[in-house]
């Protein structure tokens, strides 16, 4: 995939552009039983912003003027009536087997919520010698004593004194891994569990995996968004497009769009640019770091790096800094360095890219364009925290292509072991090896 040519925004051009009334519920009017659709949408410099601030799912931008649109077929006539053409470009939901599914799957094999979190248990208790898990925060439900979950993360490595300690003064450099901040993403924390498995199955008899855990301390948060990944899987083989989290209090009964907040908008750094309307795929949240999920991860990462960056937009991290991390999304094909909330190169952009070179080797994927994860502009995101707080090698990787069988947000299953997982070895790999030199690829 060519790298895709970058559509620069301000949500507020919109009121330049066309009228905010002929936008009214234009993105939300998805009746019951109106399939979801991807939508490729021709557009010219400025449209993505209008698309956004109307509250379309605005999924992707691509590399030949267009953007992806998720909605049913009142979303392609809601665009058609604002003078866009919509074309079909693939449906949401690929052929899985329709057998009654597990208890702890759904999709074809996808994992819920307790069975991802089972399954780091029984790692740590099968490997006390590799593995440690920790409760790093809650989620929004659970905080509200409704269910919810915690947020856990596991750390591996071959244990010696003073590893895995919620430290940023150990002496073993650290890989993060994150997935499902974007609950729908569900290949994401799939790819991440495989990690997991990878390390603490292969250290016996994969060189590789055992110069990995005796020289770096990896972490992985498989869910970062609990709540949100229960409301997908609660569709089954039909999973529900949630985003966000699933807090309410700024307002529920979205149509055709879901309640909550997107979590990767609501992190401190560089927070506000995004939208401020609760039912938009990228609610920003009311606050800054407003959720307790964004306060359970940024205090996660504090507690495991140290500040090694300073606090101008232009203060580079040191070439001494150390640390790697990697937040998992889909789709695009594409590795992404910071900035995301602006256009313009971070003061370490070309060691930046250096590295993310590295991470393609692997899978071909393209090192993308400054100024936000899908062509467009996004602020507050875990990204742009990790590296511009903190000094953080930071990457956002959107898995998989746009369309077919193993395309879109709900690929099927078995394209994570055909697929995913032998094209993101090699990149979580280069990522693990690269934390204690960075930025000097």
């Amino acid at each position: 995939m060519a790298p895709r040519s970058l559509l620069p925004l301000a949500l507020g051009v919109t009121a330049l552009l066309l009228p905010a009334a002929m936008f009214t519920s234009a993105a939300s009017a998805a009746p019951a039983g109106d399939p979801p659709i991807l939508w490729r949408v021709p557009v010219t410099a400025g449209q993505p912003a209008q698309l956004l601030a109307a509250g379309f799912d605005v999924a992707e931008a691509t590399d030949d003027g267009a953007v992806d649109v998720v909605g049913g077929q009142a979303t392609a006539d809601a665009l058609r009536r604002l003078g866009y053409q919509p074309v079909k470009r693939d449906t949401v939901y690929k052929d899985v087997a329709r057998s009654a599914p597990a208890a702890d799957t759904y999709y074809g094999g996808y994992r819920t919520v307790p069975a991802q979190l089972a399954h780091l248990t029984d790692v740590a208790s099968a490997h006390p010698d590799l593995a440690t898990t920790y409760d790093i925060g809650d989620s929004w439900l659970k905080t509200k004593g409704k269910g919810g979950h915690d947020i856990e993360a596991i750390c591996l490595t071959k244990k010696q004194a003073g590893d895995c300690s919620l430290s940023t003064t150990s002496h073993k450099p650290k890989f993060t891994l994150m997935a499902q901040i974007h609950a729908r993403e569900i290949s994401t924390g799939e790819l991440a569990l495989r990690w997991i498995d990878y390390l603490v199955n292969g250290y016996a008899t994969d060189p590789q995996a055992k110069a990995i855990l005796d020289n770096t301390e990896v972490w992985v948060i498989p869910i970062a968004n609990p709540d949100g990944v229960d409301v997908v899987a609660s569709g089954g083989n039909s999973p529900r497009m949630q985003r966000k989290n699933v807090d309410d209090t700024n307002g529920g009964g979205c149509v055709g769009t879901d309640t909550g907040i997107d979590l990767n908008r609501n992190s401190t750094y560089k927070w506000g640019g995004d939208s401020n309307a609760p039912c938009d795929e990228t609610f920003q949240g009311p606050t800054v770091a407003s959720e307790p999920e964004v306060k359970g991860l940024e205090g996660f990462f504090r507690s495991i790096y140290p500040v090694q960056r300073g606090t101008g937009d232009n203060d580079p991290a040191p070439v001494t800094a150390k640390g790697t991390m990697i937040t998992l999304h889909s789709y695009g094909n594409d590795i992404i360095v910071p900035w995301g909330y602006t256009n313009k190169p971070s003061p370490n952009d070309a060691a930046l890219r250096a590295l993310g070179k590295k991470l393609a080797a692997s899978n071909g994927y393209v090192v993308d364009n400054n100024g936000g994860t899908v062509g467009y502009l996004t602020s507050g995101t875990t990204d742009d925290f990790t590296y511009g707080v903190l000094g953080v090698a930071s990457f956002t990787i959107e898995v998989g292509p746009d369309a077919g069988n193993c395309g879109g947000f709900f690929p099927q299953f078995s394209c994570l072991d055909s697929t995913f997982w032998p094209q993101m070895k090699g990149a979580f790999t280069a990522a693990a090896n690269a934390a204690g030199a960075p930025y000097q690829q």
